[in-house]
C-alpha cells in the first residue's frame, strides 16, 4: 500500500475539520432550538366585568376596576346556601364572586353541534370553541384553513360542576354527556372541530394548569412536533359543591375579593372565565408577518416536593423555579421590570412568594429601581385552572401599552412582609413601564393547591418589519366582512365599527398595526367566508367606520356592498378581466393601478422584461 503524499494528508484533514464545523453547527443550532423564542399572535378571552375581548379587558385593568358581583338565581339559590359562620357544615360562608355574564348562551349550529347535543355540552367546552375562534381571528388566520395542520391544543381545565348539576339522576343521562363533560374531550372536540392534527392535551394541576399548558405548548413548538398551538384554560362556577368545599377548608376570603399584598387578606375570592392565545415560533412568525403582541422567552414548571403539608406552597421550590424560568430564557434578574404574582390574597401564601421574589430579584433591583408585582386576582378574583393564562394576558397588555395596572385591594401592607428591606414595589394606580433601553420583561408565575408550579417570562414585541403606510400608498381600500346570519353580519359591522372608532390611543402606539391597509388585509384573508356578506370601499379609517354604520339601516350608499353566497350550492365565480383589441392603448394607461396596487405593478415589470430584448425601449418608458 503507497504512503499518503503530504497533499493528501492535508485534504484528509480539511474535509475532517470542515465534517467537525458542520457538525458544530448543527449541534449549536440544536441547543438554540431548545430555548426559541415563542411568539404570541393572537388572544381571545372571556373574563369577569364584561372584559370579553383583549381591548375590554385592558380597560378594566387600567381603570382599577373589577368583576366581583353576588352570585346570582340562575347559577344558585344563595340565601338558601349563605352562612356567615364558616363552621356551619353544608353552608357557605362567601355571596360573592368574580363571574362572567350569560354563560348559557350558546350557538350550536355555527359549531355545527344538534341542539340535543349542545343540552349535553359543558359550557366550558363551549367557551373554548367561541374564544379560540376568536383568538384565531385576532391572529389573521383563517380558522377553516388549519385543517390537517401540525397545529397542537393544550388546555387547562380542572372543574366540571355541569356534570354535577346534570348527572346526579342516572335515568337522565343521554348519549352525549360523556363527550360533553370529559375533561379530554374539551381539548379533543377543539381539534376534531378544527381538523387539526397535533398534540391535544386537557391539563389538570389546579390552579396552575393553564400556565403549564403555555409551557407545554411552547415545548412542543421548539420539538417541532407542531407548528402553531393553541394554549390557555377555562373555569366556570356553575355549582355551589366546590364553593362549600373551600368553605369547610377556610379558603375564600368573606367578601369574595383578593386583597393580595395586604393585611387584611383573609382569602381568595373565586373567579371565572376562559383564555386562549396562539402560539408561533418567532423565527416563523417575522417570516410570516404576523402581528406579535408578546414574545414567551422561557418557561419552566416544577413542584414543591417536601412541604408541611399537601397543599402549602414551599418558598426554595418556587425560587428554584423562577430561576430556571430566567435561566431557560437567557434574561438577567435585572432585566425584569414586572412579576405577575400568583398573590391569592392569603395569610401564608403571600408572605412566602414576597421573600422569594425578593431573593431571586435582590440582584439588580433595590428601593430606588424596584420590581413591581402585581396581581390579576383583585380584578377578576382566582380563575383555578384559568389563573394562569389571566395573568399572562393582562403582563401581554402591560407590555403592549408600556403600562403597568395598578393592584387593587392594597391599602395596608402585609405586616408579615418586611417592605422596607425588600427591593419590590406593588403599583396601585396606573403607571408607565419606563425602559432604560433594552426590551422591556416581565414575568408570570403561578402556583397551584397541588404543588405544581410554573413560570413563564416574557418579553415585549418586536418591532413591525413590514412597510410603512406610506410605502404603498392607495386611493381606496376593501373591507370584507361575512356571518352566517343577517343579525350576525350586522353585530359584526358594528363591531368594527366600534373598533375603527374608539381604538385611537392603541392607534397611536401602534400605527403600523392599525394602518387602514393591515385593517382590510386582515378582514379579507384572516376570517372564514361565510352566507352573508358585506363589502366596504373607502378612503380611510373615517370614511370606513361611517358607512359600516349604514349596514343596519340597508340604505343605498356608494361603496357599501350587501349580498348572500352559498358555497355550498354555488360555485365561486371566477374573476376576468376583458381588454379590447389593438389599438386601444393610450399613454399613462392603468397607471393609478400601477402606482398603487404592488400585485399589478410587478406582473407589468416582469413583461417589461420579457419584452426588452424584442424592443428598441422599455415598455414602461413609453406607458409612463
Amino acid at each position: 500500500m503507497e504512503p499518503t503524499t503530504k497533499k493528501e494528508q492535508l485534504s484528509l484533514s480539511k474535509q475532517m475539520f470542515m465534517a467537525l464545523k458542520q457538525a458544530e453547527a448543527k449541534l449549536e443550532m440544536m441547543e438554540l432550538a431548545k430555548s426559541e423564542p415563542i411568539a404570541i399572535i393572537g388572544i381571545g378571552c372571556r373574563f369577569p366585568g364584561n372584559a370579553n375581548t383583549p381591548e375590554s379587558f385592558w380597560q378594566l385593568l387600567a381603570n382599577g376596576e373589577d368583576g366581583v358581583r353576588e352570585i346570582p338565581p340562575e347559577r344558585w339559590d344563595i340565601d338558601s346556601h349563605y352562612h356567615p359562620d364558616p363552621d356551619t357544615p353544608g353552608k357557605m360562608y362567601i355571596r360573592h364572586a368574580s363571574l362572567v355574564e350569560q354563560v348559557e348562551q350558546f350557538d350550536p349550529e355555527f359549531f355545527g353541534i344538534s341542539p340535543r347535543e349542545a343540552h349535553s355540552l359543558d359550557p366550558q367546552q363551549r367557551f373554548l370553541l367561541e374564544v379560540t375562534w376568536e383568538a384565531l381571528e385576532r391572529a389573521g388566520i383563517n380558522p377553516q384553513q388549519l385543517e390537517n395542520t401540525q397545529t397542537g391544543v393544550f388546555l387547562g381545565i380542572g372543574q366540571n360542576d355541569y356534570a354535577d348539576l346534570g348527572l346526579s339522576q342516572l335515568e337522565n343521562i343521554s348519549p352525549y354527556d360523556g363527550t360533553g363533560n370529559g375533561f379530554c374531550f374539551a381539548a379533543g372536540r377543539l381539534s376534531y372541530f378544527l381538523g387539526l392534527q397535533g398534540p391535544s392535551l386537557a391539563i389538570d394541576t389546579a390552579c396552575s394548569a393553564s400556565l403549564v399548558a403555555v409551557h407545554e405548548a411552547c415545548q412542543s413548538l421548539r420539538q417541532r412536533e407542531s407548528n402553531l398551538a393553541l394554549a390557555g384554560g377555562v373555569q366556570l362556577i356553575l355549582s355551589p359543591y366546590v364553593t362549600t368545599a373551600l368553605s369547610r377548608l377556610k379558603a375564600l376570603s368573606p367578601d369574595g375579593r383578593c386583597k393580595t399584598f395586604d393585611a387584611a387578606a383573609d382569602g381568595y375570592g373565586r373567579g371565572e372565565g376562559c383564555g386562549m392565545v396562539v402560539l408561533k415560533r418567532l423565527s416563523d412568525a417575522v417570516k410570516n408577518g404576523d402581528q406579535i403582541w408578546a414574545v414567551i422567552r422561557g418557561s419552566a414548571v416544577n413542584h414543591d416536593g417536601p412541604s408541611s403539608g399537601l397543599t402549602v406552597p414551599n418558598k426554595l421550590a418556587q425560587e428554584k423555579l423562577i430561576e430556571q424560568a430566567l435561566k431557560a430564557a437567557k434574561v438577567e434578574p435585572s432585566q425584569v421590570g414586572y412579576v405577575e404574582a400568583h398573590g391569592t390574597g392569603t395569610s401564608l401564601g403571600d408572605p412566602m412568594e414576597v421573600r422569594a421574589l425578593a431573593t431571586v430579584f435582590e440582584h439588580g433591583h433595590n428601593q430606588e429601581n424596584p420590581l413591581r408585582i402585581g396581581s390579576v386576582k383583585t380584578n377578576i378574583g382566582h380563575l383555578e385552572a384559568a389563573a394562569g393564562i389571566a395573568g399572562l394576558i393582562k403582563v401581554v397588555l402591560q407590555l403592549q401599552h408600556q403600562k403597568i395596572a395598578p393592584s387593587l385591594n392594597f391599602v395596608n401592607p402585609n405586616p408579615y412582609i418586611e417592605w422596607e428591606n425588600l427591593p419590590l414595589e406593588v403599583p396601585t394606580q396606573l403607571k408607565p413601564w419606563l425602559s432604560s433601553g433594552d426590551k422591556r420583561v416581565g414575568g408570570v408565575s403561578s402556583f397551584a393547591i397541588s404543588g405544581t408550579n410554573a413560570h413563564v417570562v416574557l418579553e415585549e414585541a418586536p418591532s413591525p418589519q413590514g412597510k410603512s403606510e406610506s410605502a404603498h400608498q392607495r386611493p381606496l381600500h376593501l373591507l370584507t366582512l361575512s356571518a352566517k346570519t343577517p343579525k350576525a353580519l350586522e353585530d359584526l359591522a358594528t363591531l368594527n365599527h366600534n373598533y375603527l372608532e374608539t381604538d385611537t390611543e392603541l392607534a397611536r402606539e401602534h400605527p403600523f398595526r392599525f394602518a387602514i391597509a393591515n385593517v382590510c388585509y386582515t378582514a379579507n384573508t384572516g376570517r372564514a367566508h361565510f352566507k352573508h356578506r358585506l363589502a366596504v370601499i373607502a378612503s380611510d379609517h373615517k370614511e370606513l367606520a361611517e358607512k359600516l354604520l349604514y349596514q343596519k339601516t340597508g340604505e343605498e350608499v356608494v361603496g357599501l356592498f350587501a349580498g348572500q353566497f352559498d358555497s355550498a350550492s354555488q360555485s365561486p365565480p371566477k374573476i376576468a378581466f376583458l381588454f379590447t383589441g389593438q389599438g386601444s392603448q393610450y399613454v399613462n394607461m392603468g397607471r393609478q393601478l400601477y402606482e398603487t396596487q404592488p400585485t399589478f405593478r410587478q406582473a407589468l415589470e416582469q413583461c417589461d422584461q420579457i419584452l426588452q430584448p424584442y424592443l428598441e425601449c422599455s415598455l414602461l418608458e413609453i406607458l409612463y
